[in-house]
């Protein structure tokens, strides 16, 4: 068996074949191009029995990724961090792009049960446009906060109440007022009121998009209590694909919720896990402050409060509890659609 680690780069990529043991057997560096990548599985045919490591750095390998998958090539991808024990370890020092891949390879052969790549999605076009919302999102209060120091100036006390500048109406009424005042600093606050307002549409149009996307790709997840649209979406989109994950606890543990054991002889404890995807622990947040106000998520955490517990250490267990819920519902949405899509081929068949 032989494992081809590559470090990727965004013009080049440097392939290292390594056997069992993790000796070089040969390397190659191609354009990233895709005729580069035909070079590549040219030059990596003459090993039969043959594997892909890549190192799971997506904005630079996907493309990469996409080639070889599609020409049949079995990928796995290592995560940046395996790669430091393995260079620490070798016996060649410095660093360099032949160094990498063969550090790739190894940590490949050293740790089993690695995520297998696969083919993008839809859940890649649900993350493209949640991460393009946020941004939009994001341009836009800082725009808003622009304007309201610009109202204040022009007339102090009269600026609109907080969290309303993202309405169109109450947009309206403001370059309805600004329209009669002349002045640099009321140009400029026109200026961001017009901004504001495509931004919003911009937004708002996401979302609706987002809406159509989601709904027949998590209708499980949607009914969740505390689930929302924009929730849910970040959740499919920063997943990409629950079936990667072996179990629940696999997937807490990806999650950031699980808890990491801290215990020495006789004293056993847990403590609050730092690491994990923060964005999916901030959604299942969000869906436990909501499930928090009624239902069963407060009835939870005061059960657990009445054992002992502190109300963050209750909190932190309706977490977890949601992260095992959440699990459930996407590989029950997965599984629905798969059904689905063979139920289709058959009937076109």
């Amino acid at each position: 068996m032989v494992i081809i680690g590559t470090d990727s780069h965004k013009h080049t990529h440097t392939c290292v074949a390594a056997d069992e043991l993790g000796r070089r057997l040969a390397e190659r560096t191609v354009a990233a191009t895709g005729a580069g990548h035909l070079e590549l599985l040219a030059w990596a045919a003459r090993f039969t029995d043959r594997s892909w490591a890549l190192e799971d750095c997506r904005h630079l390998s996907r493309r990469l990724e996409r080639d070889l998958l599609g020409a049949g090539e079995p990928v796995v991808r290592v995560p940046p961090k395996l790669m430091a024990g393995a260079r620490r370890s070798s016996r060649e020092p410095g660093k360099s792009d032949p160094i990498d891949a063969l550090a790739v390879a190894r940590a490949a052969l050293r740790e089993p049960g690695l995520p297998v790549a696969r083919l993008d999605g839809p859940e890649r076009e649900v993350r493209l446009l949640v991460d393009h919302r946020e941004d939009l999102v994001a341009q836009r209060t800082a725009h808003e906060n622009r304007l309201r120091w610009h109202l204040h100036e022009l007339a102090p006390g009269g600026e609109p109440a907080p969290r309303t500048l993202g309405r169109l109406p109450v947009l309206d009424a403001l370059g309805a007022r600004l329209g009669g005042i002349d002045g640099p600093v009321a140009r400029i606050a026109r200026d961001l009121v017009a901004r504001i307002r495509e931004l919003t549409t911009a937004v708002t149009a996401l979302e609706r998009e987002l809406a159509a996307l989601v709904r027949p790709l998590a209708p499980t997840l949607l009914a969740l209590q505390g689930c929302g649209v924009l929730t849910a979406a970040k959740l499919v989109g920063e997943v990409a694909g629950i079936g990667r994950f072996r179990s629940a606890a696999a997937f807490a543990r990806w999650d950031g919720t699980a808890p990491v054991p801290v215990w020495s002889g006789d004293t056993t404890h847990v403590r609050l896990s730092r690491g994990g995807n923060r964005q999916v622990n901030a959604a299942l947040h969000r869906i436990a402050v909501t499930q928090l106000r009624s239902g069963p998520g407060k009835e939870y955490v005061d059960r657990r409060m009445a054992k002992g517990n502190t109300k963050k250490e209750a909190i932190r267990a309706l977490r977890r509890r949601i992260s095992d819920e959440v699990y459930r519902r996407l590989i029950s949405d997965e599984m629905a659609r798969s059904a689905s899509n063979s139920t289709c081929e058959l009937v076109a068949a």
